[in-house]
Parts: structure tokens; sequence; C-alpha cells
């Protein structure tokens, strides 16, 4: 997965842009496949740290006990 320096908020409201301009059939033939790829990649990012996040509360809820 490429480097990405966003936010969670930031790559889920790019991702949303992108999804906007799919369903609204704004995007030509050109730029088609270059979205669908960064869709791909700012899913992958969003699942990580969704993952990374759950975990860190987990560690921390285990302290807690």
């Amino acid at each position: 997965m490429s480097k990405i320096n966003l936010t969670y908020e930031e790559a889920l409201a790019e991702l949303q842009q992108i999804v906007t301009a799919l369903e609204e059939d704004q995007l030509g033939m050109d730029a088609l496949s270059e979205k669908v790829e960064r869709a791909g990649t700012l899913l992958q990012y969003c699942k990580q740290k969704l993952h990374n996040t759950e975990e860190n509360l987990d560690n921390i809820l285990e302290k807690l006990n």
C-alpha cells in the first residue's frame, strides 16, 4: 500500500467524493482507472486505521480490567 498522508476523516471524504463521481458518471474514461485504483488504496488505508484503532482500544480496555 502506498503511503497516505491523510487523516482517516480526510481519506474517507476523498473516498466519498470518488464514489459520488462514479455514481453521477462524472469521470471520463481516462480518469476512471486512476480513480478506482485510488479508491482501493483509500479503502485499504481506512480499514487499516480502523483495525489499528480497535486494537488500541482493546489494549486500553484490557489494561483497565
